[in-house]
């Protein structure tokens, strides 16, 4: 069974892979869709290929006047009738060895991936309240399950936006807020290029010392990331779910998407830490 279909929803991250999908796909459907953006050439290609409502917002979720500006406008369209959705896809991953990565950098993962989300959430919770409307945090199986490589800094905050997801949808049971989990496996979106990228740039001052210690697997994560942007599923298989989330009657909790986040999150989690250990070190 399906829900009344939300009529205005906010998208973060909406400038390219799963938050353009989402964007696109909620406005086709009739949804009135506020769309975070970082740039205006973004934005403005962003209502150029839309088909429906799309109204985008100049959104950094790691600028707190951006995000009171966003709620300012948001606030303004709804009044009193309430945001119906919160799709919180806004994210990056730095990629680097734990050991290696520069603090500030770790830092500013977490306050893209963790704080900022909780921001953005805090900003526009009275009007989900309003409409009874729905959480939607898009994490990733690597908020399941850790592995080596490049990409401890990216699991780190995906582990935390799960506990943070997990707590918000106890809070806001007693007003009907739904808070969903989606956990995608390997989707073809850019940002597996730009993670291979960050790590070149962060480890250039200590590129012997790392590459001596963690070649091999920074080798095979880098040549995962590019088999991921290549190989993939496409952005628009997880926005179909992230419309499912949003429209269902009664969510699910969590959503995995993908057979390798299936696979991942059912089999490979169930395993003893080591044995887990030792076969995503091979993986």
């Amino acid at each position: 069974m399906t829900r009344k279909r939300p009529g205005t929803v906010l998208v973060t991250g909406a400038s390219t892979g799963i938050g353009r999908a989402t964007v696109l796909r909620l406005a086709a459907a009739g949804t009135t869709v506020f769309a975070g953006v970082r740039k205006q050439v973004d934005a403005d290609s962003l209502v150029a290929e839309a088909s429906g409502d799309v109204r985008p917002l100049l959104l950094d979720v790691s600028d707190a006047s951006a995000i009171a500006a966003a709620a300012e406008t948001i606030t303004a369209h709804v009044g009193d009738a309430g945001l119906d959705g919160l799709v919180n896809n806004a994210g990056i991953a730095a990629a680097a060895p734990l050991e290696f990565i520069p603090i500030d950098r770790f830092r500013h993962q977490l306050e893209v991936n963790v704080v900022g989300q909780l921001a953005v959430i805090q900003s526009v919770l009275p009007l989900l309240r309003l409409a009874r409307g729905r959480i939607v945090n898009v994490s990733s199986i690597g908020g399941r399950i850790a592995g080596g490589g490049i990409l401890g800094p990216y699991y780190a905050s995906k582990f935390a936006l799960e506990a943070l997801t997990d707590t918000l949808r106890v809070e806001l049971t007693p007003w009907g807020i739904e808070v969903v989990a989606i956990e995608p496996g390997a989707i073809a979106t850019p940002i597996w290029a730009t993670s291979a990228d960050s790590a070149d740039r962060m480890l250039a001052g200590v590129i012997d010392d790392a590459t001596r210690l963690y070649g091999p697997s920074m080798a095979k994560a880098k040549a995962g990331a590019a088999r991921a942007a290549r190989e993939g599923l496409p952005a628009d298989v997880v926005a179909r779910v992230i419309e499912k989330a949003l429209t269902a009657s009664r969510p699910r909790t969590r959503y995995l998407v993908g057979r390798d986040a299936k696979v991942a999150g059912t089999v490979v989690r169930a395993l003893p830490d080591r044995m887990r250990d030792r076969l995503m070190s091979r993986l």
